[in-house]
């Protein structure tokens, strides 16, 4: 069996942010701030730390398993690390306390910001390249372009409408040329012909579809004209503030983490099978596909030079772009501080060379 599909979206899952986060911006507090200890551990006490996952414990968070399977978190500091199940954008949950950092996207955050003037900001990002796929049978719709998009069928959830309209708007497609046809999270609409093509995740309805036997083509948001930064770790502006070297301590024991996952996909999924999500029945086989698809997302030249969760300038301000399209006005600085990040490098550059 395997795990549901799912999507991050521009206007559901946001909106839980935005309702979320509203009620939770009066229950703000300082933080009590913890900066004295050195970022990479040591003698540090940090205390417990709770991580807010977007969703459930699937392949998804393979680098957080080996980070607390291979003790990276204590060695931080931290005297435990509480790694709480999703479905959420986690902006509620910083915003209110419950949660210290939140594994997040671009898109929930900008909208958090934008609208609601959040104060959270991205300290660095799990992957370069959103997941985000028109997805198609190749004896189908076969969408592998922009233009293969007119005239056909596509079938787009009520919570991605913003997202489709948005990828439409960037390549210039007239709306009126493409049939949009509202579906659930269920790619079976795909494979039995009711739609040429399904707004989907690279990283979980592609490979499910094609594991089932299907031949299948996609359509990235990412390489066609939106591309914004997903898994986002994602912090309050007072634990930047207050508590710097503790977030400092988090990122060290993650790129750690990150790294083994990266190194030794085989164990790191069977964790997520066998361990963080044992109760979910993940087929192991699948769970590997869409690790290495996902693979793929989180290096680039900018992390094979920068190291891992780096977010250059220019995809900081593609990001920003996205957002735009999307109806979002923010600028780079009111979403990102890669400042943290940058210090862990300097602090650990060892850290860099995560594929050697």
């Amino acid at each position: 069996m395997t795990a549901p599909s799912r999507r991050r979206t521009l206007t559901g899952r946001v909106a839980l942010a935005a309702t979320g986060a509203l009620a939770a911006l009066a229950l703000t507090a300082c933080g009590s701030g913890d900066s004295s200890d050195a970022a990479s551990g040591g003698d540090a006490d940090y205390g417990d730390l709770t991580v807010q996952l977007s969703w459930i414990k699937n392949i998804e968070f393979l680098g957080e398993y080996m980070a607390d399977t291979n003790g990276y978190y204590t060695d931080a500091g931290f005297s435990s690390v509480n790694l709480v199940a999703g479905p959420s954008t986690g902006v509620a949950e910083l915003v209110s306390g419950s949660a210290d950092v939140a594994l997040s996207d671009a898109v929930s955050v900008g909208t958090a910001v934008a609208n609601e003037d959040a104060p959270v900001k991205i300290v660095g990002t799990t992957f370069q390249k959103n997941p985000f796929t028109i997805l198609s049978l190749t004896d189908g719709g076969n969408i592998t372009t922009p233009e293969d998009l007119v005239g056909k069928k596509i079938g787009v959830q009520d919570s991605n409408t913003s997202l489709f309209q948005a990828l439409l708007a960037a390549n210039g497609i007239d709306p009126s040329s493409v049939e949009v046809v509202p579906v659930q999270y269920d790619a079976s609409v795909l494979t039995n012909g009711e739609v040429d093509g399904y707004v989907a995740y690279l990283t979980n309805e592609s490979v499910i579809v094609e594991h089932q036997g299907f031949s299948v083509a996609n359509l990235p948001f990412a390489d066609n004209g939106l591309p914004f930064v997903a898994e986002t770790f994602t912090v309050t502006d007072d634990a930047i503030a207050n508590d710097r070297d503790r977030i400092k301590a988090f990122l060290v024991a993650e790129i750690k983490g990150w790294t083994d996952a990266l190194k030794d996909q085989d164990t790191a999924v069977g964790l997520a099978v066998d361990t963080y999500g044992a109760d979910l029945g993940l087929d192991a086989e699948t769970e590997g596909l869409s690790a290495t698809a996902q693979a793929g997302l989180i290096v680039s030249p900018e992390t094979e030079a920068n190291g891992l969760f780096t977010i250059s300038d220019e995809l900081q301000s593609e990001t920003v772009a996205s957002l735009a399209g999307a109806g979002l006005d923010v600028q780079a600085s009111d979403i990102f501080d890669l400042s943290l990040l940058q210090e862990v490098y300097e602090e650990n550059p060892d850290l860099k060379a995560y594929a050697e």
